[in-house]
């Protein structure tokens, strides 16, 4: 079994919908991260733009990391991926496609997923080793675009769709071959409310299970 597919078959173990926590305070992270996985997520991304992300990620790690996949989202240097490990992170998350650094990642054991937005990239990425693939902004690839391109990869691959994704059109994307999703801003804001954040998360999961149903 190859180093990809092992970290594929790790990826889809959990709930195919990735909380991405951009700008997350530190010193909110951990009690961020249990209203989430509480709520159902399985799945939480730090952005590496966010203030003291690797804190943010170590502390996330630390609170619920025997019940979720937790890791660092907007990736774009090798040696961030060293310090994301040091921080207990095991995902890590592009917003692009750089065939070294999926590769580095893969190599170390960590679930990767690049963005990509055309058939090129997507090769390129999974050859180099990608778990997954972020179709990133899904706002540029409607259904349509997923369903072509999904009859060309391989079988089985997860291929998530990121960016302006809401309740209203998750079970289309699924119908056309996305597995899953990364919610952002409908999801979390720095600032926002605890309460806000468990409401919205309740309810996501909510839409995600109903579509998929719809969709099967």
């Amino acid at each position: 079994m190859s180093e990809r597919t092992m970290n594929t078959d790790e990826l889809n173990r959990w709930l195919p919908l990735f909380a991405v926590l951009r700008g997350i305070e530190p010193e909110r992270a951990a009690e961020v991260a249990r209203i989430l996985v509480g709520a159902g997520f399985e799945i939480l991304e730090v952005t590496m733009n966010s203030p003291d992300p690797l804190s943010s990620i170590a502390a996330i790690s630390d609170a619920v990391g025997q019940n979720a996949l937790v890791g660092a989202g907007t990736v774009t240097s090798l040696a961030e991926i060293d310090s994301v490990i040091n921080a207990g992170g095991r995902l890590i998350v592009s917003p692009h496609c750089d065939p070294k650094l999926i590769a580095y990642a893969s190599e170390r054991g960590l679930i990767v997923l690049p963005g990509v937005m055309t058939p090129s990239e997507m090769i390129s990425a999974l050859h180099a080793g990608a778990s997954g693939l972020k179709i990133f902004p899904a706002e540029l690839m409607p259904p349509s675009g997923i369903k072509a391109v999904r009859a060309v990869l391989p079988p089985g691959t997860p291929v998530f769709a990121v960016g302006g994704i809401h309740a209203g059109n998750m079970a289309e994307y699924l119908a056309a071959g996305a597995v899953g999703f990364g919610i952002g801003g409908s999801l979390f804001k720095a600032g926002k409310p605890m309460a806000e954040i468990e409401r919205d998360a309740i309810a996501l999961v909510a839409a995600f299970h109903r579509a998929r149903n719809a969709a099967a």
